[in-house]
């Protein structure tokens, strides 16, 4: 059995970026997509430079262990950024996501920082075998949010891992075997983003050549929005035969698509030393002639285009001639210069109606922002904000709704401190209000606690301990705040802190000797191991418990 890759990749900028910041590759033994991040301070100049550094990979069979390869070219390329930016201190803030796979001929190593995904296909089902690296996600391993809810999530494009050259990155690193058939997907979030899980496994399901499949798939991203740049590898593995007498050559052919296609590396370095491999012709980042889809420089013999006669190779029997052209293979002609005018004019009305749009959604966009509320902290004290707990262009996207002068921070068990610190999501500001309910029950309790141990810690007597010449008895006092003292209940629109506690006159009856049980002694505590805590059920004794100590 001889396992092949057949390989093809794409790029767009998408309908409301710019640039393209996403680079690509898909060579036979490397398939990598790097989304950049930064903006004016240089995305697509750092997916550039990673995907130049690692793409040495690609030279021949790996020989060493495939995770230390990926692990050290990984480092590598973040070593690049970091020396980039001491030189030009411009590019500080520049970064970029990895995913990429080498193939060795039976296996797969996966390395995998940010928020771009690696899936599988494989007997008809999708599986996405990479975690993305975000905030949002975290959210959802804690159980805080479900998927559904991370997927229109304001935060979900907020990485906690990304490759910008400070301090040793920390990638996801695996080995997956490969069987016939399987279908591999690369791609940036500008895909995964607005296409869902379910029509990226319709459409990888339905199309015989990875060509046809990139094409559908960047249409769907399109049709979804375009909202950022989209770059996707869709890659087979094929069990190849005796007839199939071009795969070697087909499978020799590497594509740079995206911003590693028109910004060259400025790394002289990774350049000299794969310049003389097929790797190493793609990535002299040239735009071939055929564009996003042709081959490098050094491959002008027709990709793409197969030569008369030539049938479809096994595996892909049904994937005939004269289909569709893939993005950029367009051949231009002297027919089409007199409409570049009214292309141009085209141009500028979508420009203003992208713009009528963006403005539209970033209209509604803070409308709905107005609709949202968390709870969270406000100086020493629990609040409710509304909006999203994030900023744009410096600008809070929330505000404090209501604060709880009477709910301390300090009164509330460290769980829920760290909690509230972290911010507590709510569906409606009724759902807020009864979150920040109970957490002001939490603190009155616990506030009372704090009083009568601090009592306790002032009179050692107090707790339980027999007068002198008065065995057996248990001074009432000794039950402030929890039986004798009954506290005003708070309002039921502020769930803050009740009232203190005042002692009444009958908080100190005259006590009345009595003779104390053979089995209890007359010094101990009234209630067992919360001796500084007496008159409490063992349900308030365990939520005492909870409570910040002294």
């Amino acid at each position: 059995m001889t396992l092949v890759l057949r390989f093809a990749a794409g790029s767009h900028k998408g309908l409301i970026r710019e640039g393209n910041e996403d680079s690509g590759y898909a060579g036979p033994r490397l398939l990598a997509v790097a989304d950049g991040m930064g903006g004016a301070a240089a995305g697509e100049v750092a997916s550039s430079e990673v995907l130049g550094s690692i793409v040495r990979l690609d030279e021949d069979v790996p020989g060493a262990d495939l995770l230390t390869l990926l692990g050290d070219a990984v480092q590598g390329a973040n070593d690049r950024l970091r020396q980039m930016v001491e030189e030009d201190p411009q590019l500080e803030g520049m970064g970029c996501t990895l995913t990429a796979m080498l193939w060795t001929g039976q296996r797969m190593g996966l390395v995998h920082v940010g928020d771009s995904r690696a899936y599988l296909l494989r007997d008809g089902a999708l599986v996405q075998i990479t975690q993305d690296h975000t905030w949002v996600q975290r959210l959802v391993d804690e159980g805080r949010i479900t998927p559904e809810e991370a997927e229109t999530h304001p935060q979900r494009s907020l990485l906690m891992r990304a490759l910008d050259g400070r301090g040793q990155v920390e990638p996801d690193l695996s080995i997956r075997e490969v069987r016939a058939g399987d279908r591999y997907l690369i791609c940036s979030d500008g895909l995964s983003g607005p296409v869902s899980h379910q029509t990226l496994q319709d459409t990888l399901g339905s199309f015989y050549s990875p060509e046809q499949t990139v094409q559908e798939l960047i249409q769907l991203a399109l049709r979804g929005g375009g909202p950022d740049n989209i770059t996707c590898i869709v890659a087979d593995v094929l069990d190849v035969g005796a007839t199939d007498t071009l795969s070697g050559q087909f499978n020799d052919v590497p594509v740079v698509v995206g911003a590693v296609a028109e910004t060259p590396p400025s790394s002289t370095v990774a350049d000299q030393s794969i310049r003389d491999t097929p790797a190493g012709r793609a990535a002299g980042l040239g735009r071939s002639p055929q564009g996003a889809f042709g081959p490098a420089e050094g491959y002008d013999g027709g990709y793409g285009a197969a030569p008369a006669g030539f049938g479809p190779a096994e595996g892909y029997e049904g994937y005939a001639a004269g289909e569709p052209p893939v993005y950029g293979t367009e051949d231009f002609d002297d027919e089409a210069l007199p409409k570049r005018k009214g292309k141009a004019l085209k141009l500028s009305l979508a420009a203003l109606v992208a713009l009528g749009v963006l403005g539209g959604v970033g209209f509604f966009g803070y409308q709905w922002t107005q609709d949202q509320y968390y709870v969270g902290v406000d100086g020493d004290h629990v609040a409710v904000y509304q909006g999203v707990n994030q900023s744009l262009a410096g600008l809070s996207l929330s505000s404090v709704h209501t604060t709880y002068k009477d709910i301390e921070l300090k009164y509330l068990p460290q769980d829920q401190r760290t909690h509230v610190t972290n911010t507590i999501s709510a569906s409606s500001l009724g759902d807020a209000d009864d979150k920040v309910k109970k957490l002001g029950e939490q603190a009155t309790f616990c506030h009372k606690v704090s009083d009568a141990r601090a009592a306790a810690a002032a009179n050692p007597a107090l707790p339980g301990t027999a007068p002198t010449g008065q065995p057996g008895t248990t001074p009432a006092v000794a039950h402030i705040g929890f039986r004798t003292a009954t506290a005003p209940a708070p309002s039921p629109s502020v769930p803050g802190r009740a009232a203190p506690a005042t002692p009444t006159a009958s908080a100190t009856p005259t006590p009345t000797p009595t003779t104390a049980a053979p089995s209890q002694s007359a010094a101990a505590p009234a209630t067992g191991s919360q001796g500084d805590l007496p008159g409490l059920t063992d349900e308030e004794r365990q939520k005492a418990d909870s409570c910040p100590k002294p």
